[in-house]
């Protein structure tokens, strides 16, 4: 049997000197005594994996609301995208692939229903009371909200795994101090990893949803070098292929094209700054895990393609607009008269403030949840 002992000893033997090693933890908030044939952050993995948070996913919005179709991505199917590609990369620099999988699987547990939209309202309701983002949010929800254990609240994760939670960093999540966590200084490699690994993954592949739902059209993207050199490529290989396998193929490209970018992009900068330990690393000025300066170019049209011709595609902008309403109606029945919130909600109420547990509540729920609570208190016919 491979002990967890072994296991510990296998990365300090395997891994490169700057990754993080699950036996230098800074370890749980609430001592426990570890597993035997599991690290910690084997472990931490596990517990997301189990935790109520993690199956919500399933019906929360990635860009097309639950009941758009099937096939698109959720929250969920992008959070696995997400861990695979972030493995990969982790894999390629000898990081800790099971730390980088455990954060990229929890980086989103604190999503709202209907996506950013559900963020912004909660964000704008809770702005004189204590605010919101989603970040704090997944780390409330593995640290507090949670039950699973009769000896502490959350899920007791290792520390490094909480600040991958609250430090994870795009172009549409920005992290904020919180304490124990300091805001300054680089974090851990793979806490780097998955932030990059988030944009890849949403980047690319609410591309692919946007052509398959037809609100994008593909001869649009001639203009944008990435795509041009991919489908070029692609035709070269296949020249006769349907259409759907190839709009899957130069998918599959761009990712390849970006994650090899990215990983040999950070190996100079790692060799540069001849970076031995994760201690050197938290001591970088700027972020170590990046793309090439050409990349980051090439990248750009791409990522003002979707904004301009997805997020804000007007039937995308009326499911946003709508499900803005839906969340700040459902945050001020609640405010307005609190006993209409389930036990569960009300148990609370006399422990936390009132605006904080309707949003844990609101923040909690599904798409689908969401939308029949909605239907509940406005919808003459439908039952309470």
């Amino acid at each position: 049997m491979l002990t967890r002992k072994e296991i510990e000893n296998n990365e300090l033997v395997q891994l490169a000197s700057y990754a993080a090693k699950s036996s230098g933890t800074k370890g749980r908030s609430h001592r426990e005594k570890e597993h035997p044939y599991r690290s910690a952050y084997q472990r931490d993995r596990d517990r997301i994996i189990y935790s109520t948070a993690f199956r919500r996913l399933e019906y929360k919005t990635q860009v097309f609301v639950n009941y758009e179709g099937d096939h698109y991505r959720t929250r969920l199917t992008h959070t696995l995208e997400v861990a695979q590609i972030a493995k990969t990369i982790a894999r390629s620099l000898r990081l800790n692939e099971d730390l980088t999988e455990t954060i990229a699987l929890a980086h989103d547990l604190g999503h709202t229903p209907f996506g950013h939209s559900g963020e912004d309202a909660l964000s704008e309701l809770m702005a004189e009371h204590g605010w919101f983002d989603h970040n704090s949010q997944g780390l409330r929800v593995v640290d507090l909200l949670e039950e699973r254990y009769p000896l502490f609240p959350g899920l007791n994760l290792t520390y490094e795994v909480r600040e991958g939670i609250i430090k994870h960093s795009t172009p549409f999540d920005k992290p904020r101090a919180y304490i124990p966590f300091e805001i300054e200084g680089s974090p851990l490699l793979e806490i780097q990893v998955v932030d990059i690994a988030d944009e890849i993954a949403y980047d690319n592949h609410d591309l692919d949803d946007g052509l398959a739902s037809g609100l994008i059209e593909e001869n649009k993207l001639e203009s944008i070098a990435l795509w041009k050199d991919a489908e070029t490529e692609i035709k070269k290989k296949f020249s006769k292929i349907p259409a759907k396998i190839k709009r899957y193929q130069i998918v599959r490209s761009l990712i390849n094209t970006q994650v090899t970018d990215l990983v040999k992009n950070t190996e100079h900068i790692i060799k540069k700054f001849n970076l031995k330990s994760a201690s050197q690393v938290r001591e970088m000025p700027e972020r170590v895990v990046r793309f090439s300066d050409k990349m980051n170019e090439l990248r750009k049209p791409l990522r003002i393609f979707l904004t301009d011709n997805l997020y804000h595609h007007y039937r995308v902008v009326r499911m946003a607009d709508k499900a803005y309403r839906f969340i700040k109606d459902l945050f001020e029945t609640y405010i307005k008269n609190s006993e209409q919130l389930p036990h569960s909600a009300r148990t609370r109420l006399g422990k936390d403030d009132k605006y904080r547990v309707v949003c844990d509540y609101i923040a909690g729920m599904t798409d689908r949840y969401a939308l029949d609570e909605y239907k509940k208190f406005f919808d003459p016919y439908k039952k309470v």
